[in-house]
């Protein structure tokens, strides 16, 4: 956290990322490869830092070149690893189709699908606009569905399986001031929930992350006076980092979670049992008189 009084810097630089400990083994992706959308940020760069640490080839995607490079420059610096980028858009599905052909082109195979890709904004629903509406669902639902399917189809066509984890968010007591963003990620988590069944027979597992409040840059679009209470959202009283949830992912994506699916694992400092988020700000009516 940031000195008392000013904003705090929400997330761990690329130093921070390269070195943070964690439990895995360095050779445990070795001869994997990892396609991560949303890699250029966050919670995306996190998992690519760690998923090319553990010996995976990795993919990442984003819609701005400019991130996907800092990442792939970082990962080249820090840990003398060459992953592979494309600049695209996950709410255009025939981008998507794209982006899985050239992943196995390059890679030949693709074993882990991590859906990371997202976003949303701030507002009163009331005020939503039909644009605002749809870009979120069609970015966070739509996108999210395109990966999936296209993934399935080429494990389908190569006879042979996969692991898909799906990033949605912590929307079990919903989500007021986002619920466009609560609405999509509910429709994520029980899609995975669906095709977890469908795609049993195909050996291909599928399952979510539901962060809590979780310390990244991605934080910086919320109102100051929202994001100063954001560690109060838990009764741990402090946000999670970016590498609990790369950590997440590697265990549900690699041989640890080989008998799970379906599954949404809750990361968020118990925030679903105890705590408030207030994304837009904390209306006056809800405040303690």
């Amino acid at each position: 956290m940031s000195e008392p009084g000013t904003r705090p810097r929400w997330g761990l630089d690329d130093a921070e990322l390269a070195a943070y400990p964690t439990v895995y083994r360095t050779d445990l992706l070795a001869g994997r490869v990892a396609l991560i959308s949303g890699g250029g940020t966050g919670l995306g760069r996190a998992m690519a830092y760690l998923f090319a640490r553990l010996g995976a080839q990795v993919m990442i995607c984003g819609r701005r070149q400019e991130k996907l490079d800092e990442t792939a420059a970082g990962i080249r610096a820090h840990l003398d690893r060459e992953i592979a980028s494309r600049a695209m858009t996950i709410r255009d599905p025939e981008a998507v189709a794209a982006l899985i052909d050239e992943t196995w082109s390059r890679f030949g195979s693709l074993d882990i699908l991590v859906n990371n890709g997202g976003g949303q904004f701030p507002q009163a629903a009331i005020d939503f606009s039909v644009k605002g509406w749809n870009a979120v669902i069609d970015t966070n639902l739509n996108g999210t569905w395109y990966m999936m399917q296209q993934a399935a189809r080429h494990w389908r066509d190569a006879g042979r399986g996969g692991s898909i984890v799906n990033i949605v968010a912590d929307i079990w007591r919903g989500m007021p001031g986002i619920a466009h963003t609560c609405a999509a990620r509910a429709g994520v988590v029980f899609a995975t929930r669906s095709l977890a069944v469908e795609w049993a027979p195909l050996e291909i597992r599928v399952n979510c992350i539901a962060p809590g409040t979780i310390a990244t840059p991605g934080l910086e679009v919320y109102p100051e006076e929202a994001s100063r209470d954001f560690h109060r959202a838990n009764p741990m009283l402090h946000c999670g980092d970016a590498m609990d949830i790369a950590e997440a992912a590697v265990y549900l994506a690699t041989s640890s979670g080989k008998f799970i699916t379906g599954e949404c694992l809750t990361v968020d400092g118990g925030q679903q049992l105890w705590g408030e988020v207030w994304p837009h700000g904390r209306p006056a009516w809800f405040e303690t008189p």
